[in-house]
């Protein structure tokens, strides 16, 4: 009976890790489609998109949060923020979605960080979109 109860409260508490993760998905989606309006540089559907992009995203090994960007592109804080485990992230997430954009978010960054606000307003511009990566343009 102990393991049963202590089985329940371990998956109670890995779904709300991934909650958590997702959360600032959900919060950066309804900050683009409500607070920006006519300033958006994507339709709107696209954000509905990027949101499904951006939960994936947050599920990958070395993502501890995810974020969607103004500008359609995917921000992502790492959990090591390693060359081979950056490298890893990214491969598995241009395989996965040859036409986006992730942006690795670095510790400096994170540091001012004071809301969602602040991380949806960055560019992806830094960034190489997965096309060029993969060759595809």
């Amino acid at each position: 009976m102990r393991r049963i109860a202590a089985a329940a409260i371990l998956l109670l508490l890995a779904t709300g890790a991934a909650h958590a993760d997702a959360d600032n998905c959900r919060r950066s989606r309804e900050y683009l489609l409500g607070s920006l309006g006519g300033d958006l540089k994507l339709p709107p559907q696209s954000y509905n998109d990027l949101f499904k992009i951006c939960l994936a995203a947050s599920n990958m090994t070395n993502v501890k949060d995810a974020y969607i960007l103004r500008d359609g592109g995917i921000a992502v804080i790492p959990k090591q923020d390693t060359i081979p485990a950056t490298a890893a992230t990214l491969s598995q997430f241009c395989d996965a979605y040859p036409g986006g954009t992730l942006r690795f978010l670095s510790s400096k960054e994170v540091l001012t960080i004071k809301s969602v606000v602040n991380v949806v307003q960055l560019s992806s511009s830094s960034a190489t979109p997965c096309k060029k990566i993969k060759g595809l343009t």
